[in-house]
């Protein structure tokens, strides 16, 4: 992995980017990578609050992997500082290569830089998959998650 670079992501990133999250059977249903124009005004709104760092995984110059590490600060657990892990993903072609481990250590890594003291995600209940990874990387299926779309 001497050759990756993981580093905060540019516009120009979002052509790959996107790419990535449409690549699996429920990203192809809700994502559009023939329209970057959402996706640059999101851009622009993450760029610009420095508790967001959406990064991409690099290799020689291509994109390979991204996600989005978000630091919340709160009240609960005595005040601590905790982390959130969204928009995990792997290009197909790097899928089984470790570059997603490479990519969770480094958003736990920095989640503790910043000052957190828990870091947390959800993943989608149908990623059997996915669930088995975060838990061989020390994550506990501890809770419930719910969403309601708007």
């Amino acid at each position: 992995m001497s050759d990756l670079e993981i580093r905060p992501a540019t516009a120009e990133d979002l052509a790959a980017i996107v790419t990535m999250l449409a690549d699996d059977p429920l990203g192809a249903q809700r994502e559009s990578p023939d329209d970057l124009a959402p996706y640059l005004t999101a851009f622009d709104r993450l760029a610009n609050d420095p508790h967001q760092h959406l990064v991409v995984a690099a290799r020689e110059g291509r994109v390979v992997g991204t996600l989005q590490l978000t630091v919340i600060p709160g009240l609960s657990r005595r005040g601590t500082t905790r982390s959130i892990i969204e928009g995990v993903r792997i290009h197909a072609d790097e899928r089984g290569s470790g570059l997603g481990t490479r990519l969770i250590e480094w958003a736990v890594e920095e989640s503790e830089r910043q000052g957190c003291r828990l870091v947390q995600l959800t993943s989608d209940a149908s990623r059997t998959d996915a669930h088995r990874f975060y838990e061989r990387l020390g994550f506990e299926a501890s809770h419930v998650g719910f969403k309601k779309s708007l």
